[in-house]
């Protein structure tokens, strides 16, 4: 699932109430699982000036991306900190690691063979779906258009809850990546 949508979906379920510190760590918590992807490939882009076919073909692939993959997509790490936030009825905390797991749960079926071990440290395994988010060969003239319906429900689900000014132009902001996102994954990259 793309990121603009995790971030929506994320808030969507988990920023109740509306307010600053429970919103803001909802939108952060659906963000966390694809931080490190952001990071790792944006200084290989455009700091080390390494090619994105290498970037996306060799070093997404690699050993050490896949741990760092593995710690940070891991069902067990993010269930072990939701715990601890429930256990210190921590709203935010809640929130966080919350969306987190929302994050994971809708990523484990949209990742046809580019998908994480979600369940590091037991195992290394990683489930192959059939189906995904983003390669047109593999459903994904159907399910992007379903994603960008989902980003738009959660949008206004925010939109109704009369968040604060700044989480309505977030909000505004990810629907519009989102659409934008889905529109390059379905008619830009299929004819490359």
């Amino acid at each position: 699932m793309n990121t603009p949508a995790h971030l929506l979906i994320g808030a969507a379920a988990f920023g109740r109430p509306a307010h600053n510190r429970i919103l803001l760590a909802a939108f952060a918590g659906a963000a966390l699982p694809d931080l490190s992807l952001y990071l790792m490939a944006g200084v290989a882009l455009f700091a080390l000036n390494i090619p994105p076919s290498r970037v996306f073909n060799e070093l997404y692939f690699s050993d050490t991306w896949q741990t760092v993959f593995a710690i940070d997509n891991s069902f067990i790490v993010w269930g072990i900190l939701l715990g601890v936030a429930l256990w210190r009825a921590s709203p935010w905390a809640i929130a966080l690691t919350g969306a987190a797991i929302l994050h994971l749960c809708l990523d484990l079926p949209l990742h046809h063979d580019d998908g994480r071990p979600h369940f590091w440290p037991a195992t290394s395994w990683v489930f192959e779906s059939p189906v995904s988010y983003w390669d047109r060969t593999q459903g994904a003239m159907w399910i992007a258009p379903l994603e960008a319906a989902l980003a738009l429900g959660a949008a206004i689900i925010l939109w109704l809850r009369k968040p604060p000014v700044w989480a309505v132009i977030a909000t505004t902001g990810l629907l519009f990546a989102e659409f934008w996102v889905v529109r390059q994954w379905l008619f830009f990259f299929a004819s490359i």
